[in-house]
């Protein structure tokens, strides 16, 4: 009887594929890279201008080698079931010389997903190693060895023990260092608005005044809102326009990797490491009403191609299930921007329609299930007809002003069927040209710009794609490795750089523009994707980058400013009677005693960043004439993320706090305290006990 051998990465890709294939066949995992270079030595040799990797199988690896060597004994052909992608090409590559055979002799098999056809498929269809792809991971992992090995060590002996640089990670940390110097060297500019309302809660935008045009900022000082105030107070206003247009909106494409990674972190508070995780469990096979299969194909892609036979399938179930009106006449397809994507794989689709999200429900773990649900609906919703919408635009106008107000009609909900999420409509009032309309309420709103917000991890994906940083299979790990680094930290969803990161992100900047700069780390992306293409050897774009690299870092060890130098403060150790020094640490600076180790005082410097606080604009405080009601202490006008509110000025001993600004008089009904309140219906005092109202102006 024959017996085949199938080599694939996980467990559970080889239970999921064992269940599809009879007695006949052997599905075993490598657990991943089962050779690599050694972790405690360099592990490259140079010898004329030649880059010799010396792999080793590790020792945790060691085991299932001795597993896959005896089962390749008896078996009568070896499959290489690697996932099709650089790193599966290389794992394919690493166990056939691990295991005693040459790389090409073994046929190798490639699937987008686990299911019974596409294993049959793939096994009707082998092909051998692609060592151009090898060659691609190859040059990547020594160029990462090189930088990391070699870089590293010069980072712990000017900055601070223990810190790492990578080509990737590198680049990735500047792009968050440099939007943090922005948040830090950004200034508040005030503006003022003017919030307009019409009878009917009819809520207006002032574009025009006196033949200016009104954007944002155009406004900065009060004088001028309040003299924009007073003369529209005095004119009147009509309907002069009403304009209708019909929009497409179109379908989303189908999910890649970094878009799956953003709108997972958007819509379900995933991060890409969970995601990815989550992806994988539903790659690799879960339980549906079919039996155990892979549920998505292949999550790590910068693909948006889409098999025939998926789009036909698509289309069948959308008008069987929505009708033909949801069916565009023309199946959707869609390529990406993505630079050195690999056109060959496909995106991220379900790998059978008829597992959908209600029938999932009964097998998949909650998130499991959330994940596959929005892969499923933007999968489907990619090939359904576009939504159509009227949008209307009112123009209201006066001697010296233009107004509009928009508003907004479904009339054919298209895609948005799948979702079940339409926004709703924003229909306008039934008016007509000529129309007088009357103020129901007009004031000038100060505000003050804001700082650019920080990259959360979904943010830094897309910007790492954008500048075509990394790939795939690299945006989830790096973020990890910031992280678990502390060289970033996840604060409100947002990534915020240690102290060390900016002494770093400053050495590199100075010394190893390269690895920090986007360009050149896209470039070398690039030149990784031609080496694939078998357009680059391997060999000539590592030489061309160690020798300079190496360069620099002989310089750097003379030529770089130790910044590991203790500062005295002209203090005295309260403990030992030492003396204090300042020193740097991976979250700032920081006070300590020059007897370390033997005495261990220490404390905090508060940060830049701390002293700054969110870095929201600093506004003057307003002081409100009304006493404090509590200890008869001044009021003032204080902000916070929510907004405008009002405190005590002797806080922290008086803890008085109130959302509307206190006024002097007391309540004609109740002698109670009265607040101001400003609302589209307009402004009026209110009594806090009673809730007596006096509009203002009468008595």
């Amino acid at each position: 009887m024959m017996k085949n051998l199938i080599i694939v990465e996980s467990p559970a890709k080889a239970r999921t594929i064992k269940n599809f294939l009879g007695k006949d066949y052997d599905v075993i995992a490598s657990k991943g890279h089962i050779r690599d270079l050694p972790k405690t030595s360099f592990g490259i040799k140079i010898e004329n201008d030649e880059f010799i990797p010396e792999y080793r199988v590790s020792a945790d690896h060691s085991k299932i080698v001795k597993e896959i060597k005896e089962l390749a004994k008896s078996a009568d052909a070896i499959y290489l079931a690697t996932d099709e992608d650089r790193e599966g090409e290389a794992i394919a590559y690493h166990i056939a010389n691990a295991i005693g055979k040459k790389a090409q002799s073994l046929p190798r098999i490639v699937f987008h997903e686990i299911t019974k056809n596409a294993i049959n498929k793939a096994l009707q269809n082998p092909r051998i190693i692609d060592m151009d792809s090898v060659n691609a991971q190859q040059a990547r992992r020594l160029l990462d060895r090189i930088v990391g090995y070699k870089l590293s060590p010069l980072l712990s002996q000017k900055i601070q023990k223990g810190l790492s640089a990578g080509r990737v990670q590198s680049a990735a940390l500047k792009i968050i260092v440099d939007r943090e110097r922005e948040i830090r060297a950004f200034v508040p500019v005030k503006y003022y608005s003017i919030d307009t309302v019409f009878k009917k809660d009819i809520d207006a935008e002032l574009v025009k005044f006196e033949n200016q045009k009104i954007e944002k900022l155009t406004i900065t000082n009060a004088e001028r809102a309040e003299y924009i105030v007073s003369t529209l107070k005095s004119e009147k206003f009509s309907v002069s326009d009403l304009i209708s247009k019909q929009r497409k909106t179109q379908p989303n494409p189908p999910f890649m990797t970094s878009t799956l990674q953003q709108s997972a972190s958007n819509a379900l508070g995933f991060s890409p490491k969970k995601t990815m995780m989550l992806a994988q469990s539903l790659y690799e096979g879960v339980q549906t009403h079919e039996g155990f299969m892979g549920a998505i194909t292949y999550m790590r892609t910068d693909s948006l191609n889409i098999a025939a036979e998926a789009i036909s399938a698509a289309r069948e179930l959308i008008e069987s299930e929505f009708g033909a009106d949801y069916l565009p006449p023309k199946p959707n397809y869609y390529s990406t921007s993505s630079k050195g994507a690999q056109e060959a794989h496909e995106a991220i689709r379900p790998t059978n329609l008829v597992f959908t999200p209600e029938i999932a429900a009964r097998f998949l773990e909650k998130d499991l299930l959330k994940l596959y649900t929005l892969i499923y609906n933007r999968f489907l919703a990619s090939q359904m007809s576009a939504c159509v919408s009227e949008t209307q635009t009112l123009v209201i106008t006066s001697q010296s002003a233009e107004l509009k107000v928009g508003g907004k009609k479904v009339l054919f909900d298209g895609f948005y069927k799948v979702y079940g999420d339409m926004d709703k409509d924003k229909l306008l009032p039934n008016l007509n040209i000529g129309d007088e309309l009357s103020l129901q309420s007009l004031k000038a709103s100060e505000h003050f710009t804001e700082p650019p917000t920080r990259y959360s991890e979904a943010g830094l994906v897309k910007k790492l794609e954008s500048l075509g940083i990394g790939r795939p299979s690299t945006y989830a790990p790096t973020i990890s490795l910031l992280t678990s680094r502390d060289y970033v930290r996840v604060e409100k969803k947002q990534l915020v750089p240690n102290e060390v990161a900016f002494d770093m992100i400053d050495m590199l900047e100075k010394h190893f523009s390269n690895i920090v700069d986007s360009d050149f780390t896209s470039n070398l992306e690039q030149t990784l994707d031609k080496i694939a293409e078998a357009k680059a050897n391997w060999q000539e774009v590592l030489n061309d980058f160690y020798h300079p690299f190496m360069e620099r870092i002989k310089h750097g060890k003379t030529d770089i400013k130790s910044l590991k130098v203790a500062t005295p403060i002209g203090e005295k150790c309260p403990e030992c009677g030492g003396e204090l020094v300042k020193r740097k640490g991976r979250f700032g600076e920081f006070v300590a005693c020059s007897n370390f180790p033997k005495c261990k005082y220490s404390r905090n410097i508060k940060s830049q960043s701390e002293e700054q606080g969110s870095q929201k604009p600093q506004k003057e405080l307003v002081t409100i004439e009304a006493p404090c009601p509590k200890c008869g202490g001044e009021i003032v006008q204080r902000f916070s993320r929510r907004g405008k509110f009002y405190g005590c000025k002797n806080y922290p001993k008086c803890d008085f706090i109130s959302n509307y600004e206190p006024v002097v008089e007391a309540c004609p009904e109740c002698g109670g305290r009265m607040v101001k309140k400003e609302l589209k219906r307009g402004t009026f005092h209110e009594c806090v006990e009673c809730k007596f109202k006096q509009p203002l102006g009468e008595q």
